[in-house]
């Protein structure tokens, strides 16, 4: 027998908890009869937070009643300070995802440029995650779009080379990026290693802020080069001058006074909120990105600000400066909190006036005009699943639908894509990629591969989700196929115990035109829809998506796998041992039938490498 409806909850269990803590600072966990987590929260005095709650006098908002009276169990860890509580408190929400919590769900890291200082001709690039490579950062910047201009740039003005090293290796001749002016070609010797390394510089000036003067540097070689009659060299000179008076130009809304700040504004409305944030670098705007917090209608400003705050920088270092458009609940305890993180002191700002208030302004005005779109798209998005779910006989609207597809070429570099939709459009951060592993498939065997992604999807979310209380499960499944692939991935549900997963197959229908797509359910007749209908489109729109995602990782795989070398799977031979290696014996082959003595003559491979790498080549018999 279920006792959990019978299990005490609200504010009589919560005093019960009064005798056993005391008022250390700590974090506190709020959870219902099903031990699921209500609410994360920090305190002073944990006994003072407490009373507080077990009091039905105190003036709670409806959502801190609500909590209270679903709350049945609590748990608490105590601190040494209440700044360590502060981040422990964001740790935990960003782990348990707490309903009644204001909820940052958007946690991808941000790119930066990366100079490395391994190479005498580095090439000047994108990096995202840790910072392992040995080089210098730049950044952060807000998207990858923000990172590719900025490279863009970067090689007009500076002629940088933007080729892999592998191929910067293999080079006879130049490129087309030097014929159209955007590379120095230093892979075929037409630049030196000292003249690149200058350039290298000045695009790390560049990347500092300090452009002027690298153009009257530019102007000066560009005089010189007239006076010598070196014309051509003038007018390449020209061009680059010109090229960094554009960027310029393009970036005349950077700050002045401000060299390096986040600058980040919040707008609430109805219950909803936006927060865009903006990366301040070098005097120099290097994007934006806006954020949607789960917040509720009672949720005030300084609330949201806060916990947006906490949970943004959990995994990220904070500028100087952190300029706010409003103030947090903790002021005082939050810049502890960042400067903590950081190693170093962080400034937390609210301007009034000046240069730093009008960075706030724009972004505010950017915050309310995204909030206003995004609450129209989910406007259209609902609606468009309530359609859905009337085609197709669902219970309800779906909050999450999961639609699979899989690319392959004649069953080479096999993989299955997986893409998630709901109320708020494509959820990104849930896609997956699944390598097909199956070793008695046949080639092309598009059921064999749907089953072992579907497989595999279903045993994950059994073993991490069983209760399906983490919002991780879908509600309905899209597939591509009639009725014979829907009969028998039904078959594969049933067997693994999910088989009440709505599920609907999408077939091309006749003559494989799209606007003519046939639907196939369990036991229902086959349907198809109006040319016109709104959610034939929508549903053709997941398809595409799902298509889209499957074969980028693909041709993601297959690229890789063209530019594999046996030397990737050796332990210990990163990029550098590979690029010596392959620098002095010219390809992969040459190495694996190399003896030890000439491995242990390679500049930068010791004798115990050596010995590595050919017992690898010699002993996988």
């Amino acid at each position: 027998m279920d006792d959990t409806n019978t299990q005490p909850t609200g504010y009589e269990v919560i005093h019960g908890y009064l005798k056993t803590i005391d008022s250390s600072p700590g974090v506190y966990r709020m959870l219902d009869t099903q031990n699921r987590v209500l609410y994360v929260g920090k305190a002073r005095n944990l006994r003072n937070r407490v009373s507080n709650y077990s009091r039905p006098s105190a003036q709670h908002s409806r959502r801190i009643a609500r909590m209270i009276s679903e709350t049945a169990h609590m748990m608490f860890l105590t601190t040494k300070t209440e700044t360590e509580a502060l981040l422990l408190e964001q740790n935990l929400i960003k782990q348990l995802k707490p309903k009644f919590n204001v909820l940052l769900r958007d946690d991808k890291s941000f790119p930066n440029i990366v100079v490395p200082k391994d190479h005498d001709f580095p090439q000047v690039k994108k990096h995202r995650g840790k910072k392992s490579e040995r080089g210098d950062y730049y950044g952060p910047f807000a998207s990858a779009g923000a990172v590719n201009r900025t490279l863009n740039q970067l090689q007009r003005v500076f002629l940088l080379r933007n080729c892999s090293d592998s191929m910067f290796e293999t080079r006879t001749r130049p490129c087309l990026q030097y014929q159209i002016k955007r590379c120095s070609a230093p892979c075929v010797g037409h630049i030196n290693k000292a003249d690149y390394a200058a350039t290298v510089h000045d695009a790390q000036q560049f990347l500092s802020g300090k452009s002027t003067g690298i153009q009257e540097k530019l102007a000066k070689d560009m005089a010189q080069a007239s006076e010598d009659m070196e014309f051509e060299r003038a007018a390449a000179l020209r061009d680059r001058i010109r090229a960094l008076t554009q960027v310029q130009t393009a970036q005349g809304i950077n700050p002045r006074t401000v060299a390096e700040a986040d600058v980040i504004a919040l707008h609430l409305e109805g219950g909803q909120a936006c927060v865009q944030v903006f990366f301040i670098r070098a005097n120099q705007n290097w994007g934006n990105h806006d954020y949607y917090p789960r917040v509720g209608p009672e949720v005030d400003h300084a609330e949201a600000m806060e916990a947006f705050v906490g949970q943004f920088y959990n995994s990220r270092e904070p500028a100087k400066v952190v300029i706010l458009s409003n103030d947090v609940e903790n002021n005082d305890l939050v810049t502890e909190a960042l400067a903590q993180k950081a190693g170093r002191k962080v400034e937390l700002a609210i301007p009034k006036r000046g240069e730093r208030a009008e960075l706030i302004d724009n972004a505010l005005r950017n915050a309310r005009e995204s909030l206003a779109r995004k609450l129209a798209e989910t406007a259209t998005q609902g609606k468009l699943l309530r359609g859905l779910a009337e085609t197709f006989d669902l219970d309800g609207p779906p909050e999450r639908i999961e639609v699979y597809d899989n690319s392959h070429i004649q069953g080479t570099n096999a993989v299955g894509g997986m893409i998630v939709a709901g109320p708020d459009g494509f959820m990104k951060n849930s896609y997956r990629k699944f390598n097909i592993r199956g070793e008695d498939l046949t080639p092309g065997d598009d059921f064999g591969m749907m089953k072992e992604v579907l497989m595999r999807r279903f045993k994950r979310l059994l073993k991490e989700d069983p209760d399906r209380d983490k919002g991780d499960w879908p509600d309905l499944l899209l597939i591509d196929g009639g009725a014979g692939q829907v009969s028998a991935v039904r078959e594969i549900m049933d067997e693994m115990g999910v088989g009440d997963i709505a599920m609907v197959g999408v077939a091309k229908g006749v003559d494989r035109n799209a606007g003519k797509e046939e639907f196939y359910r369990t036991g229902m007749p086959v349907k198809a829809l109006p040319h016109n209908d709104p959610v034939l489109y929508f549903v053709q729109r997941l398809r595409d998506e799902a298509h889209r995602f499957a074969i980028g990782t693909h041709r993601a795989k297959r690229s890789k796998a063209i530019g594999a070398t046996p030397l990737d799977d050796v332990p210990g031979v990163g990029a550098t041992r590979k690029r010596a290696l392959l620098a002095h014996f010219g390809s992969a082959k040459a190495v694996g039938r190399a003896n030890l003595a000439d491995l242990k003559a390679v500049d930068g491979i010791s004798d115990n490498m050596a010995e590595a790498i050919y017992d690898f080549f010699h002993e996988k018999g």
